[in-house]
């Protein structure tokens, strides 16, 4: 019998101050998955285009879109207050945890 794969690190939470952090995150997770563009834009339900526009921080994304982007490639927007605990462990893409 072969070895039980080690178990994956669990995913940084990502605190985006800025729509435009949207877009290297979005692509790191699209990579991460071995994912090409077009077939990220076809099981979110986006085109090309759009997810394009969004790594690259060009232009505004309706809300809804971002959504559907973020939900098909398995990623959640969360929303809470800044000093709730589990947000103190998110990083800014920077990579840097805020400080209480």
């Amino acid at each position: 019998m072969s070895p039980a794969p080690a178990p994956a690190a669990a995913p940084e939470l990502l605190r985006i101050t800025d729509a435009s952090a949207f877009g290297p995150a979005i692509r790191a997770r699209r990579r991460g998955q071995s994912l090409r563009i077009d077939d990220a834009a076809s099981l979110s339900g986006v085109s090309v285009d759009l997810l394009s526009r969004l790594e690259n921080g060009k232009g505004s994304v309706r809300l809804d879109k971002l959504l559907a982007v973020l939900d098909g490639l398995g990623l959640a927007l969360v929303l809470g207050p800044k000093d709730h605990p589990g947000m103190q462990s998110a990083s800014t893409p920077g990579g840097v945890a805020d400080q209480p």
